[in-house]
């Protein structure tokens, strides 16, 4: 809730008259506890979850398989209404009892480390520092602990759920065990912590950081996807290797970036299979081309 009672009180503080920015957030939040805006993240994480897999989904399942295939990452599997409904049922539920329940204990610290709902709005380029260093620390704890996951024990129990879908789906980004939903809000939470910033800025965080995740679990690979111009980003192609391959994928753990792959030798098997991918590639490129050429000789001598 804003200390100020009107607009005027409000200016006078900032000392200089608000932003349009500014005054849309003084008549929003100006008599709203910072506790209840705080939980719009709940709401904000359903409705982005509900709605930015939505195209992808609607394409793979009205589009005729011609036209999803030359984009689709593992062409041979489609699922069914019913699976994508299950997919999205199950993990919102998850999502509202482990999320939800989460916010109504987890304020106090959110508090503690310094995340404000005051008056002045941060710059574009303070937010766009901010997330940037959000990525940074959440792509490189979320590393380790995705390699912890794959641990026996860690898999077995928690991680396998998340592996159910070898080919992946936007709405199966967030589908996992409750315990690992909560696992990985640390390093989600983590950058903000040490770099605190605007409830805004946490908003846009969070929503960035789902869309990222559902992009990466998208199931296809389309040659105009902008992210493809982010350096070091993952994507589906990267990702998708990861489940394709499953209990036994060493290789591929980044949530977002590949340096840490890279780094660690963990991309190996992937940089393996895509070498052996461009051979075959080659291989069917210079069998067409030698049978085309002897079909031409065949010919003359007919």
């Amino acid at each position: 809730m804003l200390p100020y009672t009107t607009v005027a009180d409000a200016e006078a503080a900032l000392g200089r008259a608000m932003t349009w920015s500014e005054a849309a957030w003084f008549r929003y939040s100006a008599a709203t506890p910072d506790y209840c805006l705080y939980c719009h993240n709940v709401v904000i994480l359903l409705v982005v979850y509900t709605l930015a897999p939505l195209p992808l989904a609607l394409f793979e399942l009205c589009a005729p398989a011609k036209l999803t295939a030359p984009y689709k990452l593992q062409p041979r599997v489609r699922l069914s209404p019913a699976a994508f409904l299950r997919c999205y049922r199950d993990t919102a539920r998850v999502l509202l009892l482990t999320v939800g329940a989460l916010q109504l204990v987890s304020y106090p610290v959110v508090k503690m480390v310094g995340i404000r709902t005051g008056l002045p709005l941060p710059s574009a380029g303070e937010m766009a520092a901010q997330l940037a260093a959000y990525f940074l620390v959440e792509d490189y704890l979320n590393y380790w602990i995705h390699r912890l996951l794959h641990t026996e024990w860690a898999y077995d129990k928690i991680h396998r759920v998340h592996h159910e879908y070898t080919a992946p789906i936007g709405f199966a980004a967030p589908y996992s065990h409750w315990a690992e939903v909560l696992i990985l809000g640390v390093p989600a939470f983590a950058g903000p912590a040490i770099v605190p910033c605007h409830m805004t800025t946490f908003w846009l965080w969070f929503v960035i950081r789902h869309i990222e995740a559902i992009d990466t679990h998208g199931g296809f690979n389309f040659p105009f996807n902008p992210t493809k111009l982010i350096p070091f980003y993952g994507g589906a192609e990267y990702h998708d290797y990861h489940h394709y391959v499953g209990r036994q994928s060493q290789s591929n753990f980044a949530s977002v970036f590949t340096f840490c792959d890279y780094i660690y030798g963990t991309d190996k098997g992937y940089r393996y299979h895509k070498a052996n991918l461009a051979k075959m590639k080659d291989m069917a490129k210079y069998n067409d081309e030698k049978g085309g050429s002897d079909a031409f000789i065949s010919g003359k001598q007919d």
